[in-house]
């Protein structure tokens, strides 16, 4: 390697890749010289302007492919030489190619082509930083210092699911709680937006889930921000992402849970001004409307936040969410009655039906939060019936159709049976 950086393009290329295919193996890489990755910059930086020239000039698009080719293998080189080698790490942060390499990015991001050799390029430049990044403070300050956001905003809105994908991991890599409180400042809070989206269009996309459950969630002022910024779509999604972390017990701390409990203050001042809105849904032509579909996910979220003991005391105890519940419960439970809809008990269950409507289910889970909210609570459990809901909650606990859950209303009538004892 030591002539491959003044050598002919084609030589060059070969050469980076036999050190490519070499450093897929830990004793190379862990021999490697720092001259190997001094050349390797050379080889970038030469390209680079190159590439700089060819586009001032218009033409040599011959010229660029071969660059691509060759800034394609020299990241394949660097991202197999990082590989569980801090060594390797720390020479090349010192020889300054993180900051080679955002540059190079920033520049082919602005050839504004689409052909494949451009992609592969961005990719691999991308698994160089993540790579590099991986278990290295170090790299992921310069990183964070060299890329934060304009990287970010650029890569995460790439038309090329691994270009997205490969930015996402190194987002995900180089946060930690300092570096998400930087995503409150309005310029820097797109980088979120971007990263919830990349999930709702990308399902599969592993980086982007952990990056909202395991760094976004755990900053209260955060949710709140995004939240505010989000459409109804977004929303839901964001709110069926929070289930997700909430139900996975083991792995929420106590750190995580005392979070979530500030979260259970935004989510139901959320629900008490929203619930109105699932009202929407007696009519057939707004089966899908997305403001009552945010209510539902609101009240999944505060049903299973209140089966959380640490939430729950919370819950119990602010201000209007019971009694919000109740009105709830009563204005579906009086549309049921005056119009047949999807709040109407058909008094039968087939057990065959296709439970499609997002509406079914919805009083059932009215009820779990009005018995959670009263579980060992007299002061509670004495407000529903003052608000005359032992009643209401009985005339609901029929199975039907639309009520479908058998288990859970054999329980919810024993909760208001208790509740009738206690209270009458």
């Amino acid at each position: 390697m030591a002539a491959a950086a003044g050598a002919l393009p084609a030589a060059r290329l070969e050469s980076v890749r036999a050190l490519s295919a070499l450093f897929r193996e830990a004793q190379p890489r862990q021999t490697a010289g720092e001259s190997v990755f001094r050349n390797v910059l050379e080889i970038l930086t030469n390209t680079s302007s190159t590439i700089e020239q060819t586009c001032k000039d218009s033409c040599g698009l011959a010229d660029l492919d071969t660059c691509l080719l060759l800034i394609a293998e020299c990241f394949r080189c660097l991202r197999n030489a990082c590989v569980e080698c801090a060594k390797n790490q720390h020479v090349m942060r010192n020889l300054g190619l993180i900051s080679t390499s955002v540059h190079l990015i920033k520049l082919l991001h602005g050839l504004q082509i689409k052909e494949e050799l451009l992609l592969t390029a961005l990719r691999c430049s991308l698994q160089f930083l993540g790579n590099i990044a991986a278990g290295n403070g170090d790299s992921q300050n310069s990183i964070w210092k060299c890329a934060f956001p304009d990287l970010f905003l650029t890569c995460l809105t790439y038309s090329d699911e691994k270009i997205v994908t490969y930015c996402c991991m190194v987002l995900f890599t180089c946060l930690n709680s300092e570096r998400v409180r930087e995503l409150l400042d309005p310029g820097n809070l797109t980088v979120a937006l971007h990263v919830l989206r990349v999930y709702k269009e990308q399902l599969d996309s592993e980086w982007s889930f952990l990056i909202v459950t395991e760094h976004l969630l755990k900053c209260p002022e955060l949710v709140k921000a995004l939240y505010a910024k989000l459409s109804n779509q977004e929303r839901v999604t964001f709110l069926e992402l929070m289930m997700v972390k909430l139900s996975d017990k083991d792995s929420v701390t106590s750190e995580e849970m005392n979070v979530f409990v500030r979260h259970a203050d935004f989510l139901a001042v959320c629900f008490q001004e929203k619930c109105g809105a699932v009202l929407k849904l007696t009519a057939a032509a707004d089966a899908e409307d997305e403001e009552a579909l945010v209510t539902i996910r609101l009240l999944d979220v505060l049903c299973e936040m209140t089966s959380n003991n640490s939430q729950l005391e919370h819950l119990q105890a602010f201000p209007g969410l019971l009694e919000t519940a109740v009105d709830t419960l009563r204005l579906t439970h009086l549309a049921g009655k005056q119009a047949v809809n999807i709040f109407t008990a058909t008094h039968a269950v087939t057990g065959q039906e296709e439970i499609s409507h997002p509406a079914v289910g919805f009083k059932s889970h009215l009820i779990r939060l009005i018995g959670n909210l009263c579980y060992k609570n007299k002061e509670n459990q004495e407000k529903v019936y003052d608000l005359d809901g032992i009643s209401l909650i009985l005339d609901n606990c029929s199975i039907d159709d639309n009520n479908p859950y058998w288990g859970v209303y054999s329980k919810h009538r024993d909760r208001a049976s208790k509740l009738l004892r206690k209270c009458v």
